[in-house]
């Protein structure tokens, strides 16, 4: 059965620490947040243009939302949309593809072409 891609937009040395087998996981508080933002395809545009305009050393994970478990909430946010957020550790696995990000000429980062869905 279809599942959603959901996606994250990490800094490269982040991804690279993640691969050789660190452990991806929200800052927890009083510094973060206790979790780890996702965007939605839709989403993700609008994330990157608001929290990552600028910066040139960006990862972006597109990750199966089927093997996050329970520790993935559906949580109001702009708006009041629902944005996918995951308390506890990114499973390896989970990740589907990691690309590296350009700048778009309006300086916000160049979302490339995305999954509609994960088969599994």
């Amino acid at each position: 059965m279809p599942r959603q891609p959901i996606y994250h937009i990490c800094a490269d040395h982040v991804w690279r620490a993640f691969e050789e087998g660190g452990e991806f996981t929200a800052e927890p508080p009083p510094r973060g947040e206790g979790f780890l933002h996702f965007s939605t395809a839709e989403q993700l545009a609008e994330s990157g243009a608001i929290h990552f305009a600028g910066r040139e050393d960006l990862v972006l994970l597109t990750v199966d939302s089927g093997q996050l478990g329970p520790g993935l909430k559906w949580e109001p946010s702009r708006g009041g949309a629902l944005f996918p957020h995951l308390y506890g550790p990114l499973p390896h696995d989970a990740v589907i593809r990691a690309e590296l990000l350009s700048l778009g000429a309006d300086g916000n980062p160049a979302i490339p072409p995305l999954l509609d869905e994960v088969e599994g």
